[in-house]
């Protein structure tokens, strides 16, 4: 009798901790990594225009300048990367659009600017072929930050 007693305990005491765990994985919310923009005609054109505008200095790849944490001869910090290793994850879209658009000389880099020459639609596919670049963390952290400076 004894045994059965200690059987029916133990049968009862892991359906309850089963239960519990049930009801803890559904009470934690689900995290979901946001997805990027795969338009792959978008990304194409943005990696044209990458190539042709920003690939100088940045690299074919958006690498960026080997040494680009440190000082140029000029006084200038050389282009960073762009490809989720730098810091332009940083940034809310409406930065990196206005980086592009009206360069760094006013605040003493040498990025030209190229609002003249590309229309917002060739910015918007610049920022989405290097953001692809990003690993999905990056990605994620750098949509929060967007969402949070508008």
């Amino acid at each position: 009798m004894r045994v059965l007693t200690l059987f029916a305990i133990m049968v009862l005491l892991t359906a309850c901790g089963q239960q519990e765990e049930a009801e803890k994985k559904q009470s934690q919310p689900v995290v979901t990594m946001p997805q990027q923009n795969f338009d792959t005609a978008r990304i194409t054109r943005g990696g044209r225009l990458f190539k042709e505008y920003c690939a100088e200095c940045h690299g074919d790849k958006a690498q960026g300048a080997a040494n680009w944490r440190q000082k140029g001869a000029d006084g200038k910090y050389p282009a960073p990367p762009l490809d989720g290793t730098g810091h332009a994850w940083h940034h809310p879209k409406k930065i990196l659009l206005m980086t592009i658009r009206d360069g760094t000389g006013k605040l003493g880099g040498s990025m030209p600017a190229w609002g003249s020459q590309l229309s917002e639609q060739d910015m918007n596919d610049i920022i989405t072929w290097f953001q692809v670049k990003w690993p999905d963390e990056i990605y994620a952290e750098w949509v929060k930050r967007d969402a949070q400076s508008n």
